[in-house]
């Protein structure tokens, strides 16, 4: 599988639709680079962010509304969802439902996910979640 967003989309599938890591290593490369600082290095830190996510937010959901790809390059329109049933990002649970946007930028090299940016709204998610006024 070549195609950027054919890749992008098995991946969201699997992992962000099932919440099953079992596939990582065919979607992902090894050295995965993540330029999101919350989000440790490499498909290894990529599973324990989103594993620890997915615990805190059993009811996780991303919604996809738009998707653009030129050359290796994939970039991701969507809104990010659940309810904050445990401890996440150093804060306890709140108990509380949110919702925000965000932009994922990916790029694949020999038909796995090699490179990700990202642009949330991050101030709308720890405003819902009482965090900040």
């Amino acid at each position: 599988m070549s195609d950027p967003k054919a890749v992008l989309g098995a991946f969201g599938a699997k992992i962000f639709g099932e919440k099953d890591f079992s596939g990582l290593n065919g979607l992902m490369r090894e050295d995965y680079i993540q330029h999101n600082p919350l989000v440790g290095q490499g498909r290894q830190g990529f599973r324990d962010f989103f594993e620890a996510w997915f615990k805190a937010s059993p009811d996780f959901k991303f919604e996809l509304k738009q998707i653009v790809s030129e050359g290796d390059k994939v970039w991701v329109y969507g809104t990010y969802s659940g309810t904050h049933k445990d401890d996440w990002l150093g804060i306890p649970a709140t108990d509380k439902a949110y919702t925000f946007d965000g932009v994922d930028i990916f790029r694949v090299q020999d038909g796995k996910l090699a490179e990700h940016w990202d642009v949330l709204d991050v101030y709308s998610l720890f405003k819902q979640l009482g965090t900040i006024n």
